[in-house]
Formats: structure tokens, sequence, C-alpha cells
């Protein structure tokens, strides 16, 4: 049993994942439950090293793009299409936010692989040991920022975000911030009020007073140093880029 929170970093590449990488996704493990935060292109490779299939609990999806969500559809088939199939997997999502990924395959295939539930980011998730909360953030899709605690420990997500000020309320003392950084020190003008930098993340991270921030969604083939130099500027605590395999214990 994992007596602490367990994160384990399936991937952290922002739109397309470059050579040996993937995108978006961590495996939060808590009492023996598997929670799985975000599925984009090649994390289920990733997820297998660490977890079958049939033994992941939930899926909690931030927003819709395929960075975010696309290795759901694997998932599922290899719930679905297994000899004595599982029962069907919990997922959340935002309304709509799946109906693309959910509808990859023939209609019916996989409709008893998953038990779809919705959730208007601001509502509150309980979900095996976790009490979940969630919040709006502004993106070009509907996008649920994520704060999870358990047993005194907290994890914050943004997902992707542009600027806003609740993204500090969002990961308030928490133990772990992850933040999408997709950007180092600028988002480009015509992105800007949808995407994140390192040094807004840094900032953010220090008005949280968080405990370690995690960088994410970097832009495939970056140099992760002078995303942690940029954040450096306003955050002095712990600093890291996500990675697949990378594990963090909250305790």
């Amino acid at each position: 049993m994992v007596d602490t929170m367990r994160i384990t970093v399936l991937g952290g590449c922002g739109a397309w994942p470059e050579a040996g990488k993937s995108c978006s996704g961590f495996l939060v493990e808590h009492q023996d439950f598997r929670l799985v935060i975000d599925l984009g292109y090649a994390t289920l490779p990733h997820l297998l090293e660490h977890s079958a299939p049939h033994q992941i609990e939930a899926v909690l999806i931030s927003h819709g793009h395929p960075d975010h969500c696309a290795d759901l559809n694997p998932l599922l088939r290899a719930r679905a299409l297994n000899d004595a199939p599982p029962p069907a997997l919990p997922v959340y999502a935002p309304p709509g936010e799946l109906d693309a990924v959910l509808a990859l395959d023939r209609p019916g295939m996989l409709d008893d692989a998953y038990d779809l539930h919705e959730f208007e980011p601001g509502e509150r998730i309980p979900l095996g040991p976790f009490d979940i909360t969630t919040r709006l953030l502004p993106h070009s899709r509907t996008n649920a920022g994520i704060r999870l605690s358990a047993d005194d420990q907290t994890l914050a997500y943004t997902g992707d975000t542009g600027p806003e000020p609740y993204i500090a309320d969002l990961a308030r003392d928490a133990d772990l911030f992850i933040a999408e950084a997709t950007y180092a020190e600028q988002v480009p003008r015509d992105l800007a009020l949808q995407l994140s930098s390192a040094r807004e993340a840094g900032e953010n991270a220090a008005e949280a007073r968080a405990d370690r921030l995690l960088l994410t969604h970097l832009w495939p083939g970056s140099d992760p140093q002078p995303f942690i130099e940029a954040a450096r500027r306003s955050y002095t605590g712990e600093i890291a880029v996500a990675e697949p395999r990378l594990v963090i214990d909250l305790a």
C-alpha cells in the first residue's frame, strides 16, 4: 500500500511528443488507489510500466485537447478487448471534452469499458481516498484546474491555462504544484490568454507558497534549463521538469 501520495510522471511534452517522450499524463497513487490525471499522446506505454490496465481505478481529464486525452482510447481498448474485461472505468472530464476521443472506435465498441462522469469546473469530486476540487482556468477549450488532497497531502495541477489570479489559490500551500509552462519567459501574443510560461509558473508557486514546483507541457525539443531559471527568478523552492518515469512522493 502506498501510504504517501505518489505521483509518477507519464509525460510532459506540450502539443506533440518528441522522440522517446510523451505528452501530459500523471499517475497518482494513494492507499492502493490508482488515479490517472490526463492521458496525452504516447502516455499509455509509460503507464503500462507501472500498472496493468485493469488496475487503474479512475481517470480525470483536464480538457479535451489530444495532448491531454488521446491515450484514453488505447487504455479503454486494452480493458475492453481483454479476455476477462474489468468493470467500466470511471472517467471524469468537463462536459463534451471527450466526445472526439470516445468516438474514435466503431459505435458501441467501448461502451462497456467506461463510465463517463461529466463535471462543471468549480465542482468538488470525492473519488476514492481523494478530495478533488476543480476550477475553471482560461484556455481555448474548457479546462479544469485540479486540486487533489488526501491525508494532509495536496497536489495542484493547472492543465493548460492562460494568466489567472485564481491559479495561486488553486496551488495554495500545495505539497506539489504541477504547472503548465509551454514557454520559458514569454508566451506569444496570440496565445497569451491560453497558455503560460515558466516565469509565470514560478510567480504563482511563490504566491501560493507551494512546497515544490513541477514544470510541464514544455514545447517539444526545449532545453529545460532556461525554464528552470525563469521559474527560479520568483520561486525559491524545489523545481523540476516533468519527464517520463520521474516519481515524486509527497510525504
